[in-house]
């Protein structure tokens, strides 16, 4: 089932998850439904907050459904070290049709949960790091435009100001 993708100025993108304290079915199901929903969105990347779902939950796929194997459920994940930094072009479900350069680590290590509840530690790069990277992001109430310039963020600002009075963004905000 395709879940509703909240977009910038919905309260839920500016708060911090709670931690996930029990794997049954329900939550199971969510997760198919929040990999469904990134695919048909054609993103590589979906935090359960970007679904009003304040926990802490990301799903991606970098392959965008391509490699089965390229398919990761991170629950409570923690990043447990960087290495190098790198430019490139960042965008987000959440602010659909908007696009900024961001510098984040090259090299990360993540340490979650599984679906089954069991610990895992894997190491990214390129792409896979900066979904991992943006996605826990989200799960911790920060959203890519904090890492622009103040001018930036104003601008990004007055382009959905815009949408919204086009009627082409569904939250409000100020």
């Amino acid at each position: 089932m395709k879940l509703h993708i909240v977009k910038y100025g919905d309260p839920v993108l500016q708060r911090a998850g709670d931690e996930i304290t029990n794997i049954d079915g329900e939550l199971v199901g969510f997760i198919d439904n929040m990999f469904e929903t990134m695919y048909e969105a054609h993103g590589v990347g979906l935090a359960a907050p970007q679904v009003a779902l304040s926990k802490k939950l990301f799903v991606m796929d970098v392959s965008s459904g391509k490699e089965k194997k390229e398919r990761i459920t991170c629950i409570n994940p923690q990043i447990v070290e960087t290495k190098g930094k790198v430019i490139s072009e960042e965008g987000c479900l959440s602010f659909p049709g908007i696009y900024f350069e961001v510098e984040r680590p090259e090299v990360i290590t993540v340490s979650a949960l599984d679906l089954h509840g069991r610990e895992f530690t894997f190491e990214a790069s390129g792409l896979a790091a900066r979904c991992v990277l943006h996605e826990n992001d989200h799960i911790n109430g920060k959203v890519f435009i904090e890492y622009l310039s103040p001018l930036k963020r104003e601008l990004v600002g007055k382009k959905i100001r815009k949408r919204i009075k086009a009627g082409d963004w569904d939250t409000e905000w100020d």
